[in-house]
């Protein structure tokens, strides 16, 4: 357990520090209201109102959103393949060339259909 001191305290710190600003905040600070300051802030247009249906996004939004999360989970394999390249053998790079490919599929895929393209 002797390791996890400084961990510890270093959490309990945090903590410390976390709910003592919060507390001072409360206490010390202004109490004005301000409807533009709750209001919310939508690019310095004034917001509209929200439909019944609560909105809808159009479906290249998440398609974009899902491209991106794809494509940082393939970095994410990527970087270390690429810093030990040189020590790897055969296998393992026909195994990343065919990983690289079964990720470019969709990605010609969404490209084909123009998933990507915004109006």
């Amino acid at each position: 357990m002797n390791p996890y001191i400084p961990i510890v305290g270093m959490v309990i710190l945090a903590t410390a520090f976390v709910l003592i600003s919060m507390g001072l905040s409360l206490v010390v600070g202004p109490r004005r209201y301000n409807r533009a300051k709750y209001d919310s802030y939508e690019c310095g247009i004034h917001p509209t109102p929200q439909p019944a249906g609560g909105g809808k996004f159009p479906v290249k939004y998440y398609i974009t959103a899902m491209m991106f999360i794809v494509f940082d989970i393939e970095v994410v394999f990527l970087l270390p393949w690429a810093v030990a390249y040189n020590q790897l053998g055969w296998f393992t790079k026909i195994a990343m060339i065919i990983f690289i490919v079964l990720f470019f599929i969709p990605y010609f895929y969404v490209l084909r259909r123009k998933g990507l393209d915004w109006e």
